[in-house]
């Protein structure tokens, strides 16, 4: 749907999407599309109109982003254990699920109807409490079950009775130790024991430090406490797996109201979002009128900054079908066009538009554009033609359902062509019944307007005294480019502002021929000194002219190289010399004639072999026969003269 990017509405939906805070959320947000039904169209802005309500009386929902949470119900799908970290994001939707229906239960004193989706949450709150006495600081907790509450007990007792035996033997053989504590290396409760001393304590070498200074030995004293320890450590993991296996098997009992409560926090995400946005944009609900009319009462574009955006009043409809709108560059047009189809974009998606509550639109079948914002560096039939082919697709598609916007209608080529080409193109819009609006400059065209039943001009108010635009829509009234004055004012001298009004308008009343200029001296202008060019003096004629001729061979001086002249004296004496290893522009003056070109070459001797390059003589000789698109012809410095 270019149309719809080229009105922007590609970035109002990535702003809806910014406001969601669930990938499903997001992606409705991006998959809005305009509706043509007209009572889904009006369901959907009195769900934002209820939505950015409940916001503004109830405050900001609490919704979860569930993107972990989706995670963790694949592992279910698969029959996958949940380890504490993906159960506590269960629990975290379990709490924000009846903290949702609480927010909506509160919000059905405001009388909006999405507040009933609370009845389609089921917030588990035998499954949420199960989830919180077992996990806590995402690990299973000791009070998950009394089995593990005294395994860890026993580990506790048998951990200090390592402690205690350990912290023995180092008060009573300091001198063995490198330091006064135990370290628990590799799962193990071992000393620090000094590598000159590591046969005086009986036991197992667990690890080494990293200088090897240092043996960090479990003494046998303890072997039997470790044992014990690992031995409970292996009843632990078996206690904490049974647990986890139990509650996992508790979520997937319950996973079919999960993915109901899922889906219903998925659409409440896209609504709100509908209502931030409408808040953020300060924007406004607007009537859908059955008619094919639009009524736009201090519309803005929802992209400007509001302080930037001066508000919009625009109408069609009824007995007017095409606005044709006229008025100097830059003076806001092409935004009025982008504002009228953006807007009708936004509240036929369900959208709150930033426009006045007593504004009405209509809905369209398609909203067809042909808008270019930037001038084209292309040439001119390629950038007539691109217009051409997307109003030809526009005249095919358009209806009495349509709307239709055009941005300087018959631009880009011959004006007088072009001229009736947007007539032609105004007469067709008019007879398929489409809504359309055009801008254009073309001083025949607010004429046709005028005299046309079913349009009426419009322009871009300008304030002739600042020479700045007022971006104010003022329909009913034709426009003008205001170039004449706006040179005028900026001080273009009066004669010649006369005979641009000859040129564009025919002579002026009053004016037997245009002003001739006043005279004035040659290096004065508006009584200012202007500079004069100063030209280079020809350089005085070489007596070297024929001395050097191609192919001749050459001693180069003071360094004494033999070289191959490729191109005579030029200008200021210089010749083109062949060296070895380059070509090089040298002064005739340092050339000295070895042999010449007549005894080394036979006659008409082609010396492009000798001094081109293979891939240049075949493009030299194709592009001699015929012009052959992409064939370049690489010609380095100093080769030019060749």
């Amino acid at each position: 749907m270019h149309h719809h990017t080229t009105l922007e509405f590609d970035k109002i939906k990535q702003l809806l999407a910014d406001q969601a805070l669930s990938d499903q959320g997001k992606a409705c947000c991006l998959a809005l599309a305009p509706s043509v039904n007209e009572a889904e169209v009006k369901r959907c802005l009195d769900e934002t109109t209820q939505a950015k309500r409940m916001l503004q009386q109830t405050g900001t929902p609490p919704l979860p982003s569930m993107t972990q949470l989706q995670k963790a119900i694949v592992l279910i799908e698969i029959d996958a254990l949940l380890m504490p970290e993906q159960i506590v994001q269960v629990a975290t939707f379990l709490v924000a699920c009846r903290r949702m229906k609480a927010y909506l239960k509160k919000a059905e004193a405001a009388d909006a109807p999405i507040a009933w989706y609370g009845e389609g949450i089921n917030a588990l709150p035998g499954l949420e409490h199960e989830i919180a006495r077992c996990i806590r600081n995402n690990a299973v907790d000791d009070q998950a079950s009394e089995q593990l509450a005294a395994i860890r007990r026993r580990m506790e007792g048998t951990v200090a009775a390592v402690k205690t035996k350990l912290a023995a033997l180092l008060r009573k053989n300091k001198a063995w130790f490198s330091e006064s504590f135990v370290s628990l290396r590799n799962g193990r409760y071992t000393l620090p024991v000094k590598r000159e001393h590591k046969n005086d304590v009986a036991g197992t070498i667990v690890d080494l430090s990293q200088t090897g200074a240092t043996c960090f030995i479990e003494p046998a004293a303890v072997g039997r406490l470790q044992s014990e320890l690992a031995a409970l450590q292996m009843e632990e993991d078996n206690e904490v797996r049974r647990i986890l296996y139990s509650l996992t098997a508790h979520i997937a009992d319950n996973l079919a109201i999960i993915r109901v409560n899922i889906e219903t926090m998925e659409k409440l995400d896209f609504l709100f979002a509908k209502g931030k946005l409408s808040l953020t944009m300060n924007a406004a609900p607007v009537s859908i009128n059955a008619g094919r009319e639009i009524r736009l009462i201090k519309a803005r574009h929802p992209l400007l900054p509001p302080a930037a955006a001066i508000p919009l009043d625009f109408a069609i409809g009824a007995q007017t079908t095409g606005v044709i709108i006229t008025g100097p560059n830059t003076g806001g047009k092409t935004v009025a066009l982008k504002t009228i189809g953006l807007l009708s974009l936004m509240a036929q998606s369900g959208l709150h538009v930033p426009a006045d509550e007593d504004s009405s639109l209509c809905l369209h079948n398609l909203i067809l554009c042909d808008i270019g914002d930037k001038q084209s560096i292309k040439e001119n039939l390629s950038t007539f033609s691109s217009h051409m082919k997307n109003i030809i697709e526009i005249l095919e598609q358009a209806n009495h359902e349509s709307l239709v916007l055009l941005d300087e209608l018959g631009s880009g080529t011959d004006p007088a062509e072009g001229m009736g080409l947007a007539v032609a193109i105004l007469d067709e819009l008019s007879a398929q019944k489409c809504l359309f609006v055009v801008t254009t400059h073309y001083s025949e065209i607010k004429a046709y307007a005028a005299n046309k039943p079913g349009l009426v001009n419009a322009r871009m108010a300008f304030d002739k005294e600042s020479l700045l635009p007022l971006y104010r829509l003022e329909i009913g009234k034709a426009g003008d480019s205001c170039a004449l004055y706006i040179a005028e004012r900026l001080g273009m001298q009066p004669h010649l502002i006369l005979r641009a009004h000859a040129a564009a308008y025919g002579v002026a009343q009053g004016v037997a021929k245009p002003a001739q200029p006043p005279q004035r001296a040659p290096d004065q202008k508006n009584g200012r000194p202007v500079p004069r060019i100063e030209r280079e003096k020809p350089p005085a004629p070489t007596s070297c002219r024929g001395k050097f001729a191609v192919g001749d061979s050459v001693m180069v001086y003071p360094h004494k190289e033999i070289g191959i002249v490729y191109a005579g004296a030029n200008a200021r004496g210089e010749v083109g010399v062949q060296l070895r290893d380059s070509k090089k522009i040298i002064n005739h003056k340092r050339l000295k004639l070895q042999v010449a070109a007549s005894e080394l070459y036979p006659d008409n001797y082609d010396f492009s072999i000798v001094f081109d390059s293979v891939t240049n003589r075949k493009a030299r000789k194709l592009m001699e026969k015929r012009h052959v698109k992409d064939t370049v012809l690489i010609v380095k410095e100093g080769d030019e003269q060749n």
